[in-house]
């Protein structure tokens, strides 16, 4: 299986929800966007056209950072469950 599609198919019950943090991480990101793009310049179409681009592209980034993180904790969690027994000399 290609590492993309490992990256996108992993979620849900039983993977790290990272595509529901995603999603929730996008509205919140859009919304504060929009807000101050729309304060900064005062017109409605320049603020909804930064908040559509930036936080695209940050989107998109947020979610491989997530799977990212996911892996870490999980190879983290496996090399402290599964370390070989100590010897000493």
């Amino acid at each position: 299986m290609s590492t993309l599609k490992m990256f996108v198919h992993n979620h849900g019950s039983k993977g790290d929800n990272s595509l529901l943090k995603t999603i929730t991480f996008a509205i919140t990101h859009f919304t504060v966007a929009f807000t101050v793009a729309y304060l900064l310049t005062g017109d409605i179409l320049i603020g909804s056209l930064i908040a559509m681009v930036e936080p695209a592209i940050n989107t998109v980034a947020y979610f491989f950072h997530e799977k990212i993180w996911a892996r870490k904790e999980r190879n983290a969690r496996d090399a402290t469950t599964s370390h070989p027994v100590a010897r000493s000399f």
